[in-house]
């Protein structure tokens, strides 16, 4: 298939911006905390809807009580929801762990799987957590993950023009190499939260200034008032 001009212009433009943002956060990955593949798809199913500091507050003494994949498999559910009790929508967190556990051992021989279309199969998994665990843990670029900062980056940075998670992914693995699919995420993670803040973004110091559409859109913060001298 011959590639359009058009779309040779956004896959060059992408690659600047995924350059770029590789040479301001050299470090940048999952912030999970993790040891084993199936820690990482606990940990993936906890951070629905929760932040990754709040599910690293309560996997390090989750994964010392239940080590193993079928301890998991065994608790019992209330016990499970009252270990993650502390995080939102706990007891469908705890149901979603508990069936994948039973469920890898049963129909994937104790391991977790490593293709898009079997992980999802595990009950509570999309396509989200399985890029999650498939990217981090088996280095495996089958999709994108959209999170709300990619959401919101890819938009601002005129990749995609979609609010869809599933037609944003369709859009960003159209002109992302499939070689930065898995890091593309990350990178977006931290710009995110460290220049491109949703309330408050910081273009004037951005280092994608150029490569945005969306730069210098934002409002400007209002000066403040000098107080007023006392005599």
């Amino acid at each position: 298939m011959t590639v359009t001009a058009n779309k040779h212009v956004e896959m060059k433009r992408a690659a600047k911006i995924i350059a770029l943002l590789r040479n301001a956060y050299p470090e940048s990955g999952c912030s999970l905390k993790f040891r084993t593949a199936h820690q990482l798809l606990v940990a993936t199913i906890l951070s629905a809807q929760a932040t990754d500091e709040q599910v690293n507050k309560i996997t390090p003494a989750l994964f010392r009580k239940y080590r193993t994949i079928e301890a998991f498999a065994a608790v019992s559910l209330p016990e499970l929801e009252d270990a993650i009790r502390s995080i939102g929508l706990y007891r469908n967190k705890a149901r979603a762990i508990k069936e994948s556990a039973v469920m890898i051992l049963h129909q994937f021989g104790g391991r977790v799987p490593e293709t898009l279309d079997e992980i999802v199969k595990l009950p509570g998994v999309g396509r989200k957590t399985g890029s999650v665990v498939l990217g981090t843990w088996y280095g495996r670029a089958e999709g994108i993950v959209v999170d709300t900062h990619v959401k919101r980056l890819s938009r601002l940075l005129g990749l995609t023009g979609h609010d869809d998670p599933l037609k944003i992914e369709r859009d960003l693995m159209a002109v992302v190499a499939q070689k930065d699919w898995i890091i593309l995420t990350h990178l977006f993670i931290d710009h995110g939260r460290a220049v491109c803040i949703a309330r408050r973004p910081r273009c004037a110091g951005c280092i994608l200034n150029s490569l945005c559409p969306s730069a210098g859109s934002a409002p400007a913060p209002k000066p403040r008032r000098k107080p007023e001298s006392r005599r």
